[in-house]
């Protein structure tokens, strides 16, 4: 069998996905069916009962390939990603309307602040509002109970500044593997600040520096929302002095001189900068003003 990416391939030791090239070799060949998250975060494991690769929000939409003894094999249709949940995490496909904008929200058993919460919600997390539902200025009614108005947006709406969204995770708490506000790592951070601009994003660091942008020659001055990759690691330039990525030196999503960043890491072990990378869309400083 030809070499593959199991993060990215619906393939495991039971099943294979019809649309795979590969022979079947004894597994069940299966064309999936689409399923929803339903809990707030979902960890996307790498085996059953194993580490944590990714993480799912609210109201992301899966393809489901198997379930057996408690775990579903999925593949998030944000990314690509290949993995397990858990089986109470995912439910029957359902639409959604709208999205969490705002870096978290809570979740009222009523339209109103003093109701009882009966969740909180990330960024990113997906919902759908009750076209016929009775809110008031404040609030708005969804699957999931009624939220701030100020959180919500249609998913037609787009962020302008993937860097401003990224900003607005300082301070959360660095997470491996992790995809929203409650804990995020450097992929994460920087998925949640593209996809939230409408542009695609792959969800580990190896894989951005492999399709993200345009590549940039050592010594090019450095833009607002341009990517600096290491081995394993990937930041954000927020001004052309500063970057902005969660790491493990802070624990957090936190602000870091660029030039001293570089130093940092290279002494630390972890070597140099391996790519410089531009978002077409970021190219115009006058787009994403300083």
């Amino acid at each position: 069998m030809s070499d593959f990416d199991r993060r990215t391939t619906p393939m495991n030791a039971h099943i294979i996905a019809d649309h795979l090239p590969f022979a079947a070799e004894g597994r069940q060949v299966v064309a999936g069916q689409r399923a929803s998250v339903c809990t707030p975060v979902a960890d996307l494991l790498r085996a059953p009962d194993g580490a944590r690769d990714r993480q799912l929000l609210l109201g992301e939409s899966v393809t489901l390939y198997d379930q057996r003894n408690g775990y579903a094999f999925v593949q998030a249709e944000k990314d690509g990603y290949v993995g397990y949940l858990r089986s109470d995490d995912i439910g029957p496909y359902h639409t959604v309307t709208h999205q969490i904008q705002a870096p978290m929200t809570h979740v009222y058993s009523a339209p109103d602040f003093k109701s009882p919460e009966r969740k909180a919600l990330s960024q990113g997390s997906l919902l759908t509002v009750v076209p016929s539902s009775e809110t008031n200025a404040r609030f708005v009614e969804t699957s999931a109970g009624f939220v701030p108005r100020a959180h919500i947006s249609a998913l037609d709406v787009k962020e302008p500044d993937g860097v401003a969204v990224a900003e607005s995770f300082l301070g959360t708490p660095y997470l491996w593997g992790g995809n929203s506000s409650f804990g995020i790592d450097c992929s994460g951070l920087v998925q949640a600040a593209l996809v939230s601009t409408g542009q695609p994003c792959p969800g580990d660091s190896d894989q951005q520096e492999q399709t993200l942008g345009t590549a940039l020659k050592h010594g090019t001055p450095y833009l607002r929302g341009d990517l600096l990759f290491w081995k394993g690691h990937v930041a954000l330039v927020a001004t052309p002095e500063t970057l902005i990525h969660a790491n493990v030196h802070h624990m957090a999503v936190a602000y870091e001189n660029i030039h001293a960043a570089i130093t940092r890491i290279e002494t630390q072990g972890d070597g140099p900068v391996t790519a410089h990378k531009r978002m077409s869309s970021l190219d115009s400083p006058d787009q994403f003003p300083l």
